[in-house]
């Protein structure tokens, strides 16, 4: 996904107010980037902190700029300055985080994003973003390009199944029809699963809706509809459950009345083994795998 962000970033490099810092990365990924912006392109080094800083003080000058960093360097090294310096007073500095959830794999705990959209979210004015494909960045850089306060990006590997080719990007999106349950998930994971899930019998298929923006805004008819008829709602994301989407939804649900009587939620639930290996690993130890997640969407069996 970073080479569709840096195309995504190098076509409004003509933007003047465009300014790119970066926490000394980025090395055989963002030199065109680096070429087309000269000196607004920032090394800021290893120093998160002061990098967000500085973001903030060249927002409050008018420049639009962007953070970028390996996903926990850029949302919970600098968490501080990121709430006192940006979101305090409202700029429109966006921070992006690259290996969001278990991408850095046998990396560890250290370079793991399990908790970052949700705790970004308990700070005043901030927005996440979460895309699934390479496409969606052609849709979302430019956007974030006009917002009026502060956000986050979190970048990972686009899965999309080979042949198939994503619905345009929007904050909600059907990608699969089905009469099952109805299955929300957030982020790249989702495309893994998905020739799993369109093999499944159309009966017991889910009705597949991916969420890329957050905090929740209204819930789309077709979805509520879709819950109504199946009453059976799973969510799916690489983020711990605190936080996440699964209880932003639930929540969103139980205040419009909406809420159905059968709920599952997988996420991310850190390191089951205590062991650390590939993304491919811990999702599989989460139940995060094509595997888990047609399980966890096959119907409920019946006790004897």
């Amino acid at each position: 996904m970073r080479q569709a962000f840096c195309s995504a970033l190098t076509a409004q490099a003509s933007r003047p107010e465009f300014v790119f810092l970066s926490g000394d990365l980025g090395f055989k990924a963002l030199e065109p980037l680096q070429e087309a912006l000269g000196p607004r392109f920032l090394n800021a080094g290893v120093s998160e902190q002061n990098m967000v800083t500085v973001a903030a003080g060249l927002a409050r000058g008018g420049m639009r700029p962007w953070a970028y960093s390996i996903a926990p360097f850029i949302y919970a090294r600098p968490f501080e300055q990121i709430r006192n310096d940006v979101c305090f007073h409202e700029l429109p500095v966006i921070l992006v985080g690259n290996g969001g959830g278990y991408g850095y794999g046998v990396m560890g705990s250290s370079h793991h994003a399990l908790e970052d959209y949700g705790s970004l979210l308990t700070l005043p004015g901030m927005r996440a973003l979460v895309p699934a494909f390479d496409a969606d960045l052609a849709a979302i850089v430019p956007s974030l390009m006009q917002c009026g306060g502060p956000a986050y990006l979190r970048l990972g590997l686009s899965e999309e199944p080979k042949g198939w080719t994503p619905p345009a990007y929007a904050p909600w999106r059907k990608l699969l029809d089905g009469k099952g349950p109805a299955l929300v998930a957030a982020g790249p994971l989702i495309g893994a699963a998905l020739p799993a899930l369109a093999a499944m019998e159309e009966k017991l298929r889910p009705e597949v809706w991916l969420v890329s923006e957050l905090p929740l805004a209204r819930l789309p008819e077709e979805f509520l509809e879709s819950l109504r008829r199946s009453r059976r709602l799973v969510v799916v994301e690489e983020h711990s459950a605190h936080g996440g989407l699964g209880q932003s939804l639930a929540y969103s649900l139980a205040r419009a009345g909406e809420m159905p009587p059968s709920f599952a939620h997988r996420h991310a639930m850190g390191y089951l083994s205590g062991l650390y290996g590939s993304q491919k690993y811990h999702r599989a130890e989460c139940g995060l795998d094509p595997a888990g997640i047609v399980a966890a969407v096959a119907p409920p069996v019946a006790p004897l």
